[in-house]
């Protein structure tokens, strides 16, 4: 199979997406520090560019983070080129790779908010080459947590209070507001 490997900007400025033609990882792995990437071969592997600050994988492409010194028009080519070589070469994102889908656990009403994260919400954030996970449902307020492209992005709190708490106001009244934990 030929790998192909394309780029989609995203609403971060700082991240790029690697799309490629090949599903990489089923669920997602964030590895926003050279010492997290530890168990990566192939985030090891990115860290070793000066310009990486941070690498997020998750179905079919990688989001990486650049350095605020490192320009996407310098460093585009080289990791696009990176990227192909290493899915070919069939580099490992985790060493221990067991990844299945989620259990969702908790009262009923929080399974019930985790399965619309999962099933609307996450489509959407992978687009922008990122990814949200539940962390807690406490009186009224749901923690999440977002990674990839969208930690630390300008627009990650309207996504976060237009879209996501919208949603699961609708769908679950008993959510009064939606909050991301920081990373």
């Amino acid at each position: 199979m030929t790998i192909n490997v394309y780029t989609e900007q995203t609403p971060n400025p700082a991240t790029m997406k690697f799309m490629v033609n090949k599903l990489l990882i089923n669920g997602s792995e964030d590895f926003a520090t050279k010492e997290s990437a530890a168990l990566s071969p192939f985030a090891n592997e990115l860290f070793k560019f000066n310009f990486v600050n941070g690498v997020f994988f998750a179905s079919n492409f990688v989001t990486i983070t650049k350095t605020e010194d490192a320009e996407w028009g310098d460093i585009e080519a080289i990791l696009k080129e990176f990227v192909k070589g290493a899915v070919e070469s069939e580099l490992k994102i985790k060493d221990n790779s067991s990844e299945d889908i989620p259990a969702f656990e908790g009262s009923d009403l929080e399974i019930k908010i985790q399965q619309i994260l999962h099933d609307y919400v996450r489509p959407a954030v992978e687009q922008d080459g990122g990814a949200i996970s539940y962390k807690s449902f406490d009186e009224g307020i749901v923690t999440v947590e977002l990674r990839g492209s969208c930690s630390g992005c300008p627009s990650s709190t309207i996504t976060l209070k237009s879209g996501i708490q919208n949603l699961l106001q609708r769908m679950v009244p008993e959510v009064k507001e939606v909050v991301s934990e920081a990373l």
